[in-house]
């Protein structure tokens, strides 16, 4: 499973986020994390390094992603707007109410067809 992340005011802070999910066990066991540049949308120009790429594997945590995304934006002192994309579905993440993370956790897991956010 493939996900782009991209964050308000993206440089440094998509490589904040990258350290993050690397330094979380359950993340770091399941997931691929790289930091690359997107395809602009058609009238844009390119911004060069701009998206995080993740690619996931068995053991995959719906829950454990948002919540360790969650955890990295409120460490932030300027706690920026997070998007998610996985194919069509497309999450963003604003106050990170509980509302929030479980909207985001559920919007993942039926994205990849799971049950309870494991595959």
């Amino acid at each position: 499973m493939q996900l782009e992340v991209r964050v308000e005011s993206a440089g440094m802070e998509l490589r904040s986020l990258q350290g993050w999910l690397r330094a979380d066990p359950v993340v770091r066991r399941s997931t691929v994390v790289e930091v690359r540049g997107s395809v602009p949308e058609p009238g844009e120009m390119g911004t060069g390094l701009d998206v995080l790429g993740l690619v996931t594997e068995n053991g995959w945590s719906a829950a454990s992603f948002v919540l360790a995304v969650v955890a990295w934006r409120q460490s932030r002192p300027q706690r920026p707007r997070v998007e998610i994309r996985r194919g069509d579905t497309i999450i963003v993440l604003t106050d990170c109410s509980q509302e929030e993370i479980e909207r985001a956790t559920r919007a993942l897991a039926s994205a990849d067809g799971e049950e309870g956010g494991n595959r």
